[in-house]
């Protein structure tokens, strides 16, 4: 198991675990369905390979961080360039790598999140 997997529980004060569960909940309404997609996404896609089939819960925080500022990308390049920033703010640049590697991640999102906004393929 990567030294990366579940990295988030385990640099997280136990009492902040209980507020950071309730702040995803609170993503998960306010968002409704995009919340999980995109976590989903970001699972499928794992730009930085901590995906181990069944710790699907691993991308929620960087969903989290991503979803407050999709409302701010004009286009798919936009979103790209959010998710590798939110990337690198978690991981740092080496981990995250180049933002080349977000490409199909943040197409996938740019086209969910349209869809959520019900002007997916107007």
């Amino acid at each position: 198991m990567s030294a990366l997997c579940c990295a988030h529980e385990h640099e997280i004060p136990v009492n902040d675990r209980a507020e950071n569960r309730r702040r995803r909940s609170e993503l998960g309404r306010r968002f409704k369905g995009l919340y999980e997609e995109v976590t989903r996404i970001l699972f499928e896609e794992d730009p930085i390979r901590i995906n181990f089939e069944t710790n699907t819960d691993e991308y929620e925080p960087e969903a989290g961080t991503i979803l407050p500022r999709l409302r701010g990308c004009a286009t798919a390049e936009d979103v790209r360039m959010l998710v590798h920033t939110e990337f690198v703010h978690w991981f740092g640049s080496e981990i995250a790598g180049p933002a080349e590697k977000y490409t199909s991640a943040a197409r996938r999102i740019w086209h969910a999140f349209q869809e959520h906004r019900g002007i997916g393929d107007q």
